[in-house]
């Protein structure tokens, strides 16, 4: 026997526009069918409600069972007969402030009424109390794979991160942190929210760390407008669902072509480091502009106050840096020669502060670590050249993220001849997701090989305490014969040259990356 699909409808804020919506609804039925439920999110009443008198007397018929959430605003709460749920009207249910509902089809509903307060909660208000009441009951249920679906009225904090799909994204929305927790925890297949009268429909995102868990369902998160919106935004959403106890494992975990990492990072893994700022001085840029980062008006400079176990060459603080090699500083980081590099424009990317791997890396610094890497790729196309970012975080204790130019005709042999080299030193090179995030990938403190190849695939390994990882693995690809070819310049120490050469190498590439320096803007 197949299993049965059900028909549903949400609704964003009804906003006391019941005839608006029920006659939407007939519509829609009488041309496609009826539909099982309706899941009303944001606030049901409005500022009037003369239209709900007929439904709640019964003199109209509501066209199809609805599930609505709680009031959202004091003056709605006389509306509802019992805070603790129950039927509105025929046809009409309050769920409650917050719950688990399994129908009798084996469709799951998580759903949480109101909006986050510090304070405690009332009517109209959750906290974290309530958010634990619903995940506490699942965490340790090693049989619990998420719910199909969870409504709340208001919209869960950072969901447009990692996405590419911003249009109808509210930048202004006053998202609830404890939301995001509860849909880390509950997995729904789909998450509708209201309250901001946009229309938002993110890419859907995985509830997995790719190569470390085993693979889940994705979520599907979608903001809905208020009915009858001036801007004729979409406040009504249909679909189809086959409940997940009944559906086929291997079905339900299949991944779309678009998912990206989930935006959402669980409290007990957010690195939360907040450091001073370290200015360097770059004299001869050249340039005579006002770098960023170099103070407010009264020209007073932050130094940066780095903390390493002991001496660091890659700290731009310390005594150790050799700072002719450096080509830019930015707020957070900067670019230097490599010593010894394969090629004269060998750069590297390094945070100012002592930061171990890009996976300790807090959002500011990765964000300028990501400016440098687009800026890269403009300036070595503009000479022809794609490039390669690779780290090796093992055996090191300061993030070096390698960028090394290559032939644009190499491009294409660039993901074979990594995993050649791979399978030849038996180094087990895994390929994760265009959307994923190495840091989401890996935990921190384990070692580990990434890198980012020009046809924008992602390459990943992790080192095991036995493996013996070979140090210059990453240059050994790219010096191969069918990349550089210069297999000679493999071990970085053959490469040195004298300190005057590394500074003419070091001002050459400055003028050439001029042009697409951020840290030059007026």
């Amino acid at each position: 026997m197949s299993a049965k699909s059900l028909r549903i409808l949400v609704s964003g804020d009804v906003d006391g526009r019941f005839d608006q919506l029920f006659a939407r609804i007939n519509s829609i039925q009488k041309k496609s069918g009826s539909f099982d439920v309706l899941l009303c999110v944001g606030n049901f009443f409005g500022d009037k409600n003369e239209e709900w008198q007929k439904y709640a007397s019964g003199s109209v018929k509501v066209p199809l069972p609805i599930l609505v959430l709680g009031p959202n605003r004091s003056e709605h709460v006389k509306l509802y007969k019992d805070m603790k749920g129950g039927d509105l009207c025929d046809n009409v249910t309050y769920l409650g402030k917050k719950g688990l509902y399994n129908g009798s089809s084996g469709l799951q509903l998580a759903y949480l009424s109101g909006t986050e307060s510090d304070i405690i909660s009332d009517d109209t208000c959750f906290n974290a109390v309530d958010i634990n009441s619903l995940i506490d009951p699942v965490k340790n249920d090693s049989k619990f794979k998420g719910v199909d679906i969870l409504i709340s009225s208001q919209w869960p904090k950072g969901v447009e991160k990692y996405s590419s799909e911003q249009e109808g994204f509210s930048s202004n929305n006053s998202g609830s942190e404890t939301l995001s927790q509860l849909a880390v925890k509950l997995r729904p297949r789909y998450h509708f929210s209201a309250l901001e009268d946009v229309h938002y429909e993110r890419q859907p995102y995985r509830n997995h760390k790719v190569l470390a868990e085993p693979a889940r369902h994705v979520t599907r998160f979608i903001g809905l407008a208020k009915v009858g919106n001036k801007l004729k935004k979409k406040y009504l959403y249909a679909f189809s669902i086959t409940p997940m106890s009944q559906m086929d494992p291997t079905e339900l975990v299949s991944q779309p072509e678009d998912v990206t990492e989930c935006p959402y990072k669980e409290k007990s893994t957010q690195v939360a480091e907040k450091q001073d700022q370290f200015f360097y001085d770059m004299k001869g840029d050249g340039g005579g502009k006002k770098r960023k980062g170099q103070g407010g008006a009264d020209g007073q400079q932050k130094k940066h106050k780095p903390v390493p176990t002991g001496p660091c060459w890659f700290c731009l603080g310390s005594p150790d840096v050799e700072k002719h090699l450096v080509v830019s500083v930015g707020t957070e980081t900067y670019l230097a020669l490599a010593k010894g590099g394969l090629v004269a424009e060998h750069i590297l990317i390094l945070p100012i502060g002592h930061y171990q791997s890009t996976v300790t890396l807090p959002e500011d610094v990765l964000e300028e670590i990501n400016r440098y890497k687009k800026a890269l790729k403009k300036c070595f196309k503009k000479q022809g050249k794609a490039v390669v970012f690779f780290e090796r975080n093992y055996k090191t204790q300061h993030l070096q993220i390698q960028a090394v130019p290559i032939p644009q005709e190499s491009v294409q042999e660039i993901k074979e001849t990594f995993l050649e080299a791979a399978e030849s030193d038996s180094i087990q090179l895994n390929e994760i997701p265009v959307h994923s995030d190495i840091r989401q990938i890996v935990q921190i403190g384990v070692p580990y090989f990434y890198a980012e190849l020009p046809t924008d695939e992602k390459l990943y390994c992790r080192i095991s305490g036995s493996q013996k990882f070979p140090l210059q693995f990453g240059r050994e690809v790219l010096a191969s014969p069918g990349i550089l070819d210069m297999p000679e310049r493999v071990d970085w120490k053959v490469c040195s040259v004298s300190k005057s050469q590394e500074a003419s190498m070091a001002t050459d590439f400055k003028s050439k990356f001029k042009k697409y320096d951020f840290t030059l803007e007026d």
